[in-house]
């Protein structure tokens, strides 16, 4: 009994150790957007000796955080919302006629999830199509990024649910669209939540894809505000760290609403079993 005692504190303690690991940065992040410039620089997790409430003021200004929030906005749900819907529909497909050719698709969307991207190659076929430095190119790109871990991810998931209910459901004279939409798709809520969840996380806090694909102020999203604040010759890095909690907690939000989502579906999903 006292080995097994030992065993558990030992184990809540190697717990609360990696959660400090994880909420330190996090705290120092939130403590320090406080302070001002020069306490800021020291990077301590002490309390300021002054609050600055006004930093959040002045990074919304200067930063014209307002521009990069309907920015990122628009990139994340615009380009997840669709990416998530036709990663569904292409994870149907490919799981219901696995043909010769839908296989080698299915295998070759996942080289996506191990090959880096290139930058040089991409700029160049968006200039090709004159999508270089426009919104409607950057959510293009956002949105066939996700392909091959939604097609992926999904498609798991719909090997799970019965081929009777799509013969059902063409006996009763659904077609392809209303089969998709009407049966299958409600069934892959869940999945489809997850996947919304990870990718708008990950459209949001990217900074490499705008960087590299607008070089036009009014396209910058919430994450390059922080160009406005970080150079060669100044270091605001109080601006800075306000500008870092302001751009986490539209992804907070998300997540816990998404979060509830899941956890809600599923317990009514068990207490009709």
């Amino acid at each position: 009994m006292t080995k097994r005692r030992i065993q558990t504190v030992l184990k809540h303690a190697v717990c609360i150790f990696l959660s400090l690991l994880v909420l330190v940065p996090f705290y120092m992040v939130l403590i320090n957007s406080f302070k001002s410039k020069s306490e800021a620089a020291r990077m301590s997790l002490a309390l300021p000796t002054e609050w600055y409430f006004n930093n959040y003021l002045e990074v919304i200004d200067k930063g014209n955080l307002i521009q990069g929030f309907l920015n990122s906005l628009s990139y994340a749900l615009i380009s997840t919302g669709l990416g998530v819907v036709l990663c569904a529909m292409a994870a149907f497909v490919l799981c219901r006629k696995r043909t010769k050719l839908n296989v080698f698709i299915y295998y070759f969307i996942l080289c996506g999830l191990f090959f880096p991207v290139n930058y040089v190659t991409l700029v160049r076929v968006l200039t090709g199509f004159h999508l270089n430095d426009t919104r409607i190119g950057i959510i293009t790109v956002f949105t066939s990024s996700m392909i091959p871990f939604c097609v992926f991810t999904i498609r798991n998931f719909v090997t799970s649910v019965p081929v009777e209910l799509d013969e059902a459901a063409v006996i009763d004279g659904a077609g392809p669209v209303s089969l998709f939409f009407r049966i299958i798709m409600p069934l892959l809520k869940p999945t489809m939540v997850t996947c919304f969840i990870l990718q708008f996380m990950g459209v949001w806090s990217d900074f490499l894809t705008p960087l590299y694909l607008s070089s036009k102020s009014k396209l910058f999203p919430m994450t390059m505000a922080v160009y406005q604040f970080f150079g060669k010759n100044k270091s605001y890095w109080n601006y800075i760290f306000a500008d870092i909690v302001l751009t986490c907690i539209p992804v907070i939000i998300v997540y816990m609403i998404g979060q509830k989502y899941i956890i809600g579906g599923m317990t009514s999903g068990a207490v009709k079993e």
